[in-house]
């Protein structure tokens, strides 16, 4: 059985899962379907060997297990010839089971327990006993195993590649039944197939050598489908090369078909193993040639939080994690934690490159200093990001929104360093003739190869494009203008402070008698009048000492004044000079060609203001006027806010204490990639009158169809 028709034993497995229904509900059937599809395959590869493992079983039972398993793995062969390192010593196989309607039960536990030590441990995250059980308690058992020992599994009929399209066409319609998480578990043959072409295509000189050797790592593997397209690649290539892929997966029946597909391959170099990639690395000392993967789209990692938040870094990121609702950036964290070390010339620092998956939130969420932004950061500026491509919507089963392959590489060649390249393929879809979920559309073998060849030409067109890394960097800086505060002591607000300072009553009358009931625009002329008036009264009609003084200025202040963009600025505080670092303030940044080049200039751009015999005077801000600015990092702040700030709010200023975590600059440090922004395409609107007679058109119609409602 070729690719194109694996449909048709989908279907037919899918029927008999129909079986099931009463003791089991639809999203229930994978916990029986998936580990007999695997049992009938591995009952078919083992049969031509069956019987020589049988007799050479009775000459090794009473000797120590690990010795009867190596050598019964050795004796089980392929059609080839070679060692399939696994094997079953019971007597049973699919065709007796069926022979003997009144101990299925029984007699299937038998078989599953005389498989090697690696099938037995397979079957445990399967968990199929206790499955057995229920079907044999609803009598479906016999009739389920009769329908699957009817089909021959063998990779003779069946092909490895066309069995890896049935598990997930399977898991798919598991998944749908059960309304999975978005983007969960695997993805389509043909995207898998783009991400190969860009992962491998730039390195075919190397891989087509005689000899290589290839590691290839997806640390959410699913069914293994990334892996085993990027092994066909190669083989299509060096049919001399070796291969060895290493799986992980934290679902368990993802992982036993992973894991059983690989030992049926005769992959004895490669692992699949169980266990939460994020908290429990299987490879913890390993790096890899080349690493793909499909990680769940915007799945939370509350449950691995807590032990994640005690280690003193996560896989040598030191800086902020994504926000708790979507862990998609941790795993491509634990990806570059495994990338070879790189060292041109040196075979033995041969560097690593890595393919993606994500939806469009890694690209963009999270501002200037949040925890995606700094992982982008990180990404971007260790020169890691290569590529990203642009994929059409309705791509997945399980998902129609749009998703996005990330190229990265430690190892980039000389053209591209520096560079980042945005390849828009939204538009290289063909319809589906049958949607399946939500996979309504797919790439043919001419798309693929069209952003292939865009990917590796490394040119501007209409749907690639080519970026310096600074292109996305931003500084998001804190713009700040003066609090302007009129001062008015009405009797509202006389009573207003006197119902929470009644102690005051007499200097608040001092003041009424000095200042009147007039209205003042220079707050702080008012205040230091008021502080002398208040002075010269007894102490115990004063300001009170301490924290509760401070209350009743504040509560004055309150009580009094309103703001008023025609009041002068409130005065925060006075100094005689202030040394600045501009080096520091703005590194790197070179802003001797701005207007404003003198150090004055510059001082009251950032809020500090001459006042006279060497004075420099700083205002309060005004909460409410608080704006932002992102400014790119390839332009300079000053000259950005001279142009793009002053001349509309002459009295605003840079707030310098708003600094960067990294390197101590000016605003916080962004980065962020906006594909619509950087492929937008203006379309002018239509004119009036061609929009007008449509109109037009569409109400005659109308009044046509009522017409012939009445008449």
């Amino acid at each position: 059985m070729t690719p194109g028709n694996f449909q048709q034993l989908s279907n037919f497995i899918w029927s008999v899962a129909d079986l099931l229904r009463g003791p089991y509900r639809p999203p229930q059937y994978e916990r029986v379907m998936l580990p007999l599809t695997v049992l009938r395959r591995f009952d078919a590869v083992l049969a031509p060997t069956k019987e020589a493992v049988l007799k050479r079983y009775e000459t090794l039972k009473d000797k120590d297990p690990q010795l009867v398993d190596r050598v019964l793995n050795e004796l089980a062969k392929d059609d080839d010839g070679k060692p399939l390192g696994f094997h079953n010593h019971s007597q049973l196989d699919f065709r007796k089971l069926k022979g003997d309607p009144d101990n299925i039960g029984r007699h299937l536990v038998d078989y599953i327990n005389g498989f090697s030590e690696n099938i037995r441990k397979i079957f445990e995250r399967f968990e199929f006993e206790q499955e057995i059980a229920k079907l044999e308690e609803a009598n479906r058992l016999y009739q389920v195993v009769s329908q699957f020992a009817e089909i021959d599994l063998h990779p003779r009929h069946v092909d490895n590649i066309t069995m890896g399209l049935v598990f997930e066409d399977l898991i798919r319609r598991f998944n749908e039944a059960a309304n999975e998480t978005a983007g969960d578990h695997f993805t389509p043959r043909e995207v898998i197939r783009l991400m190969v072409n860009l992962l491998l295509e730039p390195d075919t000189k190397v891989l087509t050598q005689e000899g290589v050797i290839v590691t290839i790592c997806d640390p959410a593997c699913g069914t293994g489908g990334m892996l085993a397209e990027a092994q066909n690649w190669i083989r299509a290539h060096n049919e001399h090369a070796t291969v060895k892929v290493y799986g992980q997966d934290y679902n368990p029946r993802s992982y036993a078909v992973a894991a059983s597909d690989l030992l049926i391959k005769g992959h004895r170099d490669s692992r699949i193993e169980y266990g939460n990639t994020l908290t429990n690395d299987q490879f913890p000392d390993m790096r890899f040639d080349y690493l793909l993967a499909n990680p769940p789209f915007g799945v939370d990692w509350k449950g691995e939080k807590k032990e994640i938040d005690r280690w003193p870094n996560f896989r040598g990121y030191n800086g902020k994690l994504p926000r708790i609702n979507d862990g998609a950036l941790l795993f491509l964290i634990h990806m570059i934690a495994k990338f070879q070390p790189w060292q041109p010339g040196n075979r033995d620092k041969s560097g690593s490159r890595i393919a993606i998956v994500f939806n469009g939130s890694p690209l963009f969420t999270g501002g200037a200093g949040s925890g995606e932004s700094e992982i982008r950061r990180w990404i971007i500026e260790n020169d890691w990001l290569e590529a990203i491509v642009a994929l059409p919507e309705q791509m997945f089963y399980n998902t129609g929104i749009g998703t996005f392959v990330w190229v990265l590489s430690n190892r980039k060649e000389a053209h591209r360093r520096g560079k980042i390249q945005l390849i828009d393929a939204r538009e290289h879809w063909t319809p589906m003739k049958r949607s399946l979920g939500n996979k309504r559309r797919w790439l043919d073998e001419k798309a693929i190869d069209e952003v292939t060849r865009e990917h590796g030409a490394l040119a501007e067109s209409k749907t690639s494009k080519l970026f310096d890394n600074a292109d996305f960097g931003y500084r998001r800086v804190t713009i700040l203008r003066p609090l302007r505060l009129k001062f008015q002591l009405t009797q509202e607000a006389k009573e207003r402070f006197l119902d929470t300072c009644p102690e005051l009553l007499d200097a608040v009358l001092a003041i009424e008698e000095a200042l009147g009931n007039e209205p003042h625009i220079d707050w702080n002329g008012v205040w230091d009048e008021a502080q002398k008036i208040v002075k010269r009264l007894p102490d115990d009609q004063g300001w009170a000492k301490g924290a509760k003084g401070t209350a009743q200025k504040k509560a004055f202040r309150d009580a009094f004044t309103e703001v008023d963009p025609e009041a002068e600025p409130v005065i925060a505080k006075e100094h005689k000079k202030v040394d600045l670092d501009f080096d520091a303030l703005f590194p790197g940044q070179d802003w001797s060609h701005a207007k404003a080049r003198s150090r004055e200039d510059i001082e009251e751009l950032l809020g500090l203001n001459p006042a006279g015999k060497g004075k420099l005077v700083e205002y309060e801000a005004d909460s409410n006027l608080k704006d932002f600015e992102n400014i790119p990092l390839k332009e300079d702040i000053v000259s950005y806010v001279l142009r793009e700030v002053r001349p509309y709010v002459a009295d605003a200023w840079i707030d310098r204490e708003t600094l960067d975590e990294q390197d101590g600059g000016i605003g916080k440090v962004g980065y962020e990639i906006n594909f619509n922004r950087e492929f937008f395409q203006y379309q002018p609107p239509r004119p009036l009158a061609e929009i007008d007679a449509e109109l037009k058109a569409v109400e005659k119609r109308i009044m046509e169809l009522l017409r012939e409602v009445t008449e």
